[in-house]
């Protein structure tokens, strides 16, 4: 018995599972993809480090600092492109896979599990690269007894 998509009129078995294999083609297809993705990232980075070149010389406000009770916000510009680069990676695996691209599609996938883990990082980042409160700068008065620190602030002065 034949698998039912050789009985389709006009197509050979031959001809049937040439297309369902898709050749050659199909992994040239995933690493072609891959190359114009990895591209894209290359401008992507590059416009993030110029970006953040920029924030980094930019002038600091000292009005009232963040909800957070630190002086600078968290940029959450490099988890955005990463995660709308690995959205749109994972609409073209889905796209790949609909077309029957089985290798380009799992390339296409794997591709996406790296953008996704890279959001991600940029997600931890985002908190680690804040800079911490300054630290108060009141300096005490020298104590006069001539004790140590401790005598002086049970003393009071």
């Amino acid at each position: 018995m034949t698998p039912p998509e050789s009985d389709a009129p006009g197509r050979t078995p031959e001809q049937t599972a040439d297309e369902r294999r898709g050749g050659c083609a199909d992994p040239a297809v995933g690493l072609l993809l891959t190359i114009a993705e990895a591209a894209v990232l290359a401008m992507l980075v590059l416009w993030l480090a110029l970006r953040g070149l920029g924030r980094s010389h930019a002038p600091v406000d000292s009005g009232a600092p963040s909800a957070a009770g630190s002086g600078a916000e968290a940029d959450w510009a490099p988890t955005i492109a990463f995660g709308t680069l690995a959205l749109v990676v994972t609409v073209l695996a889905a796209v790949l896979l609909r077309g029957r691209w089985y290798w380009a599609c799992g390339i296409q996938a794997l591709v996406a599990v790296a953008l996704y883990t890279l959001a991600l990082t940029s997600v931890s980042r985002a908190d680690v690269d804040t800079p911490p409160a300054p630290a108060p700068t009141w300096n005490s008065p020298p104590c006069l007894s001539g004790g140590d620190s401790d005598e002086c602030a049970r003393s009071g002065g």
